[in-house]
């Protein structure tokens, strides 16, 4: 039986609610509009796995105190920044079923809004004098443009190896969790080779749900959040994609990168990519890749002395492979 997020959280409940009203305040402002979106960024909160992460590890390497709060709300506030300048990028007009800034209130405001919860992060930490933790995040951030660019540079060309699609998710997904954990080993005072072990298990855990992530997109099941070809249609080289490129005769290549660059709003043509992924085995060797990295994420935290909180990570990289959305 799959356990589910609230299961997970239990060894961090207490801790997590705290969190949202110490979030809340980090937000305040006493302009208006400003504190208007601010309560409305906080009420469209998703899972919050990213505190979680924050909270589990840093109960796993030792005894949570402000600083750990402050880790959280620190790479909340830095995070939500990114999501809502992509959204202006993207002109994406929702987010989590919620209608994103910039469809409510126009770019400019929503460019300004990111800028704002980037500067609250940045002294929140120089004012606790939280500089490690500042570090980490700050090397997430850049790390998250430059494979957001790479992507970018990549879908012009087409031209997606194994290797550099490893890169692209490291950078875009992986750095962030990384981060979490990291923190939260860094916000209880460990070691300098303990927060490295605590980054390395993020990122791996990383690394597996962007996997999971991709083998939605050529899922069949409607309880799959992504629509199927959502990926393909957008020109992003997914492992199941990459590994049937590379299998396929020289022909069959041409053919496929030809219809991803020319037909992404041909949904026949699309299907037709998909059933040719499906039938590359492709999906199974994405498969075996994601359980590669849950196996080694598991392996970094078996050093770790036995506890509920590291009880519930092991539960949370499992579930980032088990998922339904």
């Amino acid at each position: 039986m799959s356990v589910s997020v609230e299961d997970i959280k239990a060894p961090v409940r207490k801790e997590m609610e705290e969190f949202e009203i110490k979030f809340r305040d980090s937000m305040r402002s006493h302009v208006p509009l400003l504190d208007k979106i601010m309560h409305y960024i906080v009420k469209r909160k998703g899972k919050q796995l990213r505190p979680m992460f924050v909270f589990l590890a840093a109960k796993t390497c030792g005894e949570m105190n402000e600083s750990t709060y402050r880790a959280a709300s620190l790479i909340e506030l830095l995070h939500t920044a990114t999501l809502v300048h992509d959204d202006v990028v993207d002109d994406a007009h929702m987010r989590r079923g919620f209608f994103s800034l910039n469809a409510l209130w126009k770019n400019k405001i929503a460019v300004l809004v990111g800028d704002y919860l980037l500067s609250r992060g940045l002294l929140l930490s120089v004012d606790n004098k939280d500089y490690k933790l500042l570090g980490i995040v700050s090397n997430a951030v850049k790390e998250m443009s430059e494979g957001e660019l790479l992507q970018i540079e990549k879908a012009r060309k087409l031209d997606v190896d194994e290797a550099v699609y490893f890169e692209i998710i490291r950078q875009k997904t992986a750095v962030l969790i990384a981060s979490c954990c990291s923190c939260g080993a860094a916000s209880v005072g460990c070691s300098d080779d303990v927060v490295e072990q605590m980054r390395l298990f993020g990122e791996q855990t990383g690394i597996a749900f962007q996997i999971k992530d991709d083998l939605f997109d050529f899922g069949t099941d409607t309880g799959i959040g992504k629509p199927t070809g959502n990926d393909i249609k957008e020109k992003k080289f997914t492992l199941p994609l990459i590994y049937a490129l590379k299998n396929a005769s020289y022909f069959d290549k041409r053919k496929m990168i030809n219809t991803i660059k020319n037909n992404q709003d041909d949904e026949g043509k699309i299907a037709k990519v998909t059933d040719f992924v499906l039938g590359s085995g492709g999906i199974e060797y994405a498969t075996k890749k994601m359980h590669e990295h849950k196996d080694k994420a598991l392996q970094l935290l078996s050093s770790f002395k036995d506890s509920e909180s590291k009880k519930a990570l092991e539960q949370l990289v499992i579930y980032t492979i088990e998922r339904k959305n």
